[in-house]
């Protein structure tokens, strides 16, 4: 930033070129580095991202603070993605313990053979372990399970 002001001092035109915004920082990093750069006469440019594109140095303030809202939802978003994937790699389940079993996936396709509406199906089953023990499955739960029994039945049918 130092080097780009004393060059703009000299009077040539500068403009910070970045691949995407989260190289530049986060939050408050972000909103203090785009009044330096309003301060010092510095264009901005981002090569990818949301704010790709050349942008106007009397509007870099502005710019900025607008992109920051949605970017710590972006940088959680990325960093748990990348926990998640590490985890797998060690061998890590990811989310809380299972509640079904497979003697309710059992009741869950009979149910289903008797044309029940999968937001039935949850009612009628009970968690049989666990800290949800006696409390019924959502429905997400039961989508799930029959969605993952389909694939199996389909993987072991092509086998």
């Amino acid at each position: 930033m130092k080097l780009a002001g004393e060059i703009r001092s000299s009077g040539v035109a500068v403009t910070l070129v970045v691949l995407e915004h989260k190289r530049l920082g986060r939050g408050i990093e972000l909103a203090m580095l785009a009044k330096e750069l309003k301060a010092s006469d510095v264009g901005l440019e981002f090569l990818t991202g949301e704010l790709k594109g050349s942008h106007n140095r009397s509007r870099i303030v502005f710019t900025v603070l607008a992109a920051m809202s949605g970017m710590e939802r972006e940088y959680i978003r990325d960093r748990t993605l990348e926990g998640h994937e590490s985890a797998r790699k060690r061998g890590k389940t990811i989310g809380g313990a299972g509640v079904t079993d497979k003697s309710m996936l059992s009741m869950a396709l009979h149910l289903c053979d008797q044309e029940m509406s999968l937001r039935d199906i949850a009612k009628r089953l009970v968690i049989t372990t666990g800290a949800k023990k006696g409390r019924h499955p959502s429905l997400a739960t039961v989508v799930r399970m029959l969605r993952e029994h389909d694939e199996q039945t389909a993987t072991a049918a092509i086998t």
